[in-house]
């Protein structure tokens, strides 16, 4: 059973909300709230998942809504009606572990969450979209292979196994991690470890669905 908590200003979707998780076994809501602050000082402090939309009406920033949720030990799902990229990136930047709009189907949201809940990120087409057109300068623009291997080997694979997938050697595949770590240094984001380097592939979002 995972545990769920929303937050959003919008009491219709609240309520939409409350009765589409009463139907999914798999999924107990906690609560669902108008604010962070609420569900701060609510029992959706404790769900595993929290469903968060990014333009709240009490002020907030979506940035420090995000740090706040994150820092309470919740992951978070974005659920918004805006599909603007450079949002969606602020969004996952910030700590967001996942980013549907509002328009998807019960079934994809349950599957999102399920994804979340076990520590991956939920992709959706908006979110591939948002990556792939992402040109900013602390975004290192990686060759097919150099994503190939960083992601393979970010995932937990050991050298050896990643140049095995890749159908490449040992030391070429060392040769692309080399060209990896350069780029991201040069990017201002240096990534020394293979835990350096999974944060990068969380950040950048470049791992697929199945992480």
């Amino acid at each position: 059973m995972i545990t769920v908590a929303a937050v959003d200003d919008d009491r219709m979707l609240l309520d939409g909300l409350r009765s589409w998780l009463a139907g999914a076994g798999s999924l107990r809501l906690l609560d669902a709230v108008a604010t962070v602050d609420a569900l701060l000082a609510g029992p959706g402090h404790k769900a595993d998942v929290v469903l968060l939309d990014l333009l709240l009406r009490d002020g907030s920033t979506a940035e420090d809504n995000l740090r706040r949720v994150r820092s309470s030990g919740s992951r978070v799902l974005v659920l918004s009606t805006v599909a603007d990229p450079e949002r969606i990136r602020a969004a996952v930047t910030a700590g967001a572990d996942g980013y549907l709009t509002k328009d998807h189907a019960l079934d994809e949201l349950v599957e999102a969450v399920a994804t979340v809940a076990a520590g991956g990120t939920a992709h959706s087409a908006d979110l591939a979209f948002a990556w792939a057109y992402d040109t900013r300068p602390e975004r290192p623009q990686l060759a097919p292979r150099e994503l190939q291997v960083l992601c393979d080997y970010a995932s937990g694979l050991t050298l050896k196994a990643t140049a095995r997938r890749a159908a490449i050697s040992p030391h070429t595949a060392k040769y692309y991690l080399d060209r990896v770590k350069e780029k991201y240094r040069d990017a201002g984001r240096p990534a020394y470890t293979k835990t350096d380097l999974a944060h990068r592939v969380r950040e950048d979002g470049l791992a697929g669905p199945d992480g």
